[in-house]
């Protein structure tokens, strides 16, 4: 078998508050490259403290792909992060540098890197008229008739999930298909870059959970409350019949802060369910990252020379990207 002549790439993955951003920033810079974010919530433009989004400071000198392309409440799919991925490394190759996607979102990493199973394009009107039918008959309702029609989809989208659940009927009545009948046909689209898959998580996982506390605090001294203040100002959230069902304002951080805001809980109690929050997506996302077979595990901090030998190994040069003290 001749070699590999695909194009190289690095994925750097982890839950959240693992090191990542520092990281890619790191390699980036030692090797020239740019960083495409792989995060559902850098999307969106105005979530910047509480998504952890990197500062201009930090992308000083790193061409950063996919962060503030959409308003806070657009839609924003995985095929949509897929296409405009794609179109990013792309871009990054032709110039003759290296893509490193970065970021924590499985689902984002899944379309770009194994592919989609092919699906219909969304339909405006219909998504308006399923987003009139959740508030007249409510989600349980919507969630129900799904079941009746799909109920292998049903089981596996959560009674509590709008988005994907109206996503489901909406596929079903366009094309009279069931959605797991369209999730069960081959992928398309995968990306054709030889990809070194890297994981970052640190091994005690005490010190995941003191990393997201800490960091959370952070945020609320950095002005997170503020930051959702603004975010609740603006006019296509405040004329948001559902604002809270809203990805971006279900992100972890904002869903909580924007209930405080609303009453609901005390200051204390914010902290107490953002970090919980927090420490609930992090489990997820190791949950996810377990099943991503090919990828190597590494502790930031205890493993930082391990990773650069690693990246090295791959590329065919030695790196000095200084990825301990980076994180």
């Amino acid at each position: 078998m001749g070699a590999d002549a695909r194009p190289s790439g690095i994925a750097l993955m982890g839950p959240t508050a693992s090191g990542k951003t520092a990281t890619a920033i790191a390699l980036a810079k030692a090797l020239g490259g740019e960083i495409v974010s792989v995060d559902s919530a850098l999307v969106y433009r105005g979530l910047d403290i509480g998504a952890a989004k990197p500062d201009l400071a930090e992308r000083a000198g790193v061409v950063h792909h996919l962060i503030d392309v959409r308003d806070p409440w657009d839609a924003y799919s995985a095929a949509d992060f897929a296409a405009d991925a794609r179109a990013a490394v792309d871009d990054i190759l032709a110039r003759g540098k290296l893509p490193i996607l970065a970021g924590g979102t499985g689902l984002y990493f899944q379309s770009l890197l194994q592919g989609l199973s092919p699906m219909p394009a969304a339909d405006p009107a219909l998504r308006e008229q399923l987003a009139a039918e959740l508030a007249e008959r409510g989600l349980a309702a919507l969630h129900a008739e799904l079941a009746a029609i799909d109920p292998v989809a049903a089981a596996r989208i959560h009674a509590t999930d709008p988005q994907r659940t109206q996503r489901a009927l909406e596929v079903y009545r366009l094309t009279g298909k069931p959605i797991s009948y369209w999730q069960a046909m081959p992928p398309v689209g995968r990306l054709p870059v030889r990809m070194l898959k890297l994981v970052l998580a640190p091994a005690d996982r005490a010190v995941l959970h003191e990393r997201i506390a800490r960091r959370f605090d952070a945020m609320l001294a950095g002005g997170l409350l503020e930051e959702v203040c603004r975010l609740r100002a603006l006019p296509g959230l405040a004329a948001h019949p559902a604002p809270l069902e809203l990805p971006a304002i279900r992100a972890v951080g904002y869903r909580q802060a924007w209930q405080h805001l609303d009453g609901e809980f005390d200051l204390a109690g914010l902290r107490e369910r953002g970090i919980a929050a927090t420490r609930q997506l992090a489990k997820r996302q190791l949950t996810w990252l377990r099943g991503e077979l090919d990828a190597r595990w590494f502790d930031p901090h205890r493993q930082a020379a391990e990773l650069e030998q690693a990246v090295a190994g791959f590329i065919g040069s030695a790196v000095k990207a200084g990825i301990g003290t980076a994180v």
